[in-house]
């Protein structure tokens, strides 16, 4: 299956169950996003510049780790309760903490070194969350499982990222031209929210990546 197959079913998936990811995951993007304008307005311009990490460290595994769940039991035919999703995510939360503090500081390490080392990282580290949530690896062991399926499938996976991440690092751009700093705080907090809930479709497309890659033979790079 080529990159736009997997983005065009990732895309009908997306629409047919809006509903239900909008109700699991959006009040948790939500109050990030509330919990990062808190900590922004509450703290100097010259404190930790890390600290923004560590808020999305608090809540982003939790409805990260719920949207797979949810996404690994529809593709099963299943249709889970909202709660015991997060309840489910709650319990992965320490490990899925852990497991994206360290892809992120390798990835920002790897931006800082010429930009190439970080875009890859991001591609060759973008299984981990998957393996961890179904199929219970540690964080590290979950990493190296990663850098083992992403190998042959590279160029793929990075297309697949691109097409879903640039038009919305667009679209970020202009919002912010449209609404510049400094913003009211409830518009701030819409752009945000928004944001950050579009980015979860990146999710579902990395889920079906994954289905696809975990379950074929290794191989090299192929078509797009």
């Amino acid at each position: 299956m080529n990159s736009f197959d997997v983005l065009r079913d990732s895309l009908y998936f997306f629409k047919r169950n809006l509903g239900q990811i909008v109700q699991l995951c959006l009040p948790l993007v939500i109050f990030e996003a509330l919990l990062q304008q808190v900590v922004d307005h509450s703290t100097e311009p010259d404190s930790f510049p890390g600290i923004s990490v560590v808020v999305g460290l608090l809540i982003y595994p939790l409805y990260t780790a719920a949207l797979i769940l949810f996404l690994d039991a529809r593709s099963r035919g299943e249709s889970p309760r909202t709660r015991d999703l997060l309840a489910m995510s709650a319990t992965l939360w320490p490990r899925f903490a852990l497991l994206t503090a360290l892809n992120t500081l390798l990835i920002l390490l790897g931006l800082s070194l010429y930009f190439l080392p970080g875009i890859w990282l991001m591609v060759t580290l973008a299984f981990g969350e998957y393996l961890l949530v179904l199929r219970g690896l540690a964080p590290l062991a979950a990493m190296k499982e990663s850098l083992r399926l992403t190998r042959g499938n590279f160029l793929r996976i990075l297309v697949c990222i691109l097409c879903v991440m640039g038009p919305l690092w667009i679209l970020k751009g202009v919002t912010l031209a449209v609404y510049p700093e400094p913003q009211n705080p409830v518009i701030s907090l819409l752009i945000d929210s928004a944001h950050s809930f579009l980015q979860l479709f990146t999710s579902v497309v990395l889920f079906r990546l994954f289905m696809l890659i975990s379950d074929a033979p290794e191989k090299i790079d192929g078509p797009l």
